[in-house]
């Protein structure tokens, strides 16, 4: 287990060799009392990964998957908690771009490089905390889906992604990066409690919903 000091308080990391799910895994030591936020938990292996709506993300050995928890109350006070997703994967995404990976980040969980999917998020509450996931394909991928296009170490891009999570940037300079990349998302679709419905017909809010027929339309995951 290794420590990285987090918003004023130390963040466990605590690496596992294989795994049914980090966020499983992470949710039910929370339950148990056996784990405490902040604390983060990556796999080498994940079995029985949770992906947007139910779905089974097909976790493949090289690959990352992790998981980490938070007090509500050390998240920026302008973030809305819907949109949890967007800020800690375009957190990600900045560490990633600075590698040099074209990846971008489709409304409102999805990695993209291109056309295709590398990996995604999945934000969760539990009580006053909470717990993200996230997977990445960075060695391989299932067919249909595509891998990370740089080479970076699992240790050193989490290191420096809990260290940007760190400094606690603020949903408003989060957002006005976002909002100049979701054109890319338009080509896509999403899926809402009312169905399926396109990008293209949709209004980016600020608080990181979308606005569809006068309905505001929040993250599922």
């Amino acid at each position: 287990m290794t420590t990285l000091t987090v918003s004023g308080c130390v963040l466990k990391i605590l690496w596992l060799e294989r795994v049914d799910s980090t966020q499983t895994y992470l949710l039910q030591g929370l339950k148990a009392d056996r784990l405490h936020a902040p604390i983060a938990v990556v796999a080498s292996e994940q079995t029985e990964g949770r992906g947007s709506r139910n779905n089974h993300w097909i976790s493949l050995k090289g690959n990352l998957f992790f998981s980490f928890a938070l007090a509500r109350n050390t998240l920026p006070d302008d973030l809305k908690l819907e949109s949890s997703s967007i800020y800690f994967s375009m957190l990600f995404k900045e560490i990633l771009a600075a590698r040099g990976s074209a990846v971008w980040l489709k409304w409102p969980n999805d990695f993209y490089v291109g056309n295709q999917k590398i990996g995604g998020t999945i934000t969760t509450l539990y009580e006053d905390i909470v717990i993200c996931g996230m997977g990445v394909n960075m060695i391989s991928a299932p067919q249909k889906f595509k891998t990370l296009d740089v080479s970076i170490e699992i240790s050193d891009i989490l290191t420096q992604y809990f260290k940007l999570l760190k400094s606690s940037l603020s949903w408003k300079q989060i957002f006005s990066k976002f909002e100049l990349e979701f054109y890319k998302s338009r080509k896509f679709f999403t899926h809402t409690k009312s169905g399926e419905i396109s990008l293209q017909e949709v209004v980016l809010q600020y608080d990181g919903s979308v606005e569809y027929n006068g309905e505001k339309v929040y993250s599922l995951r």
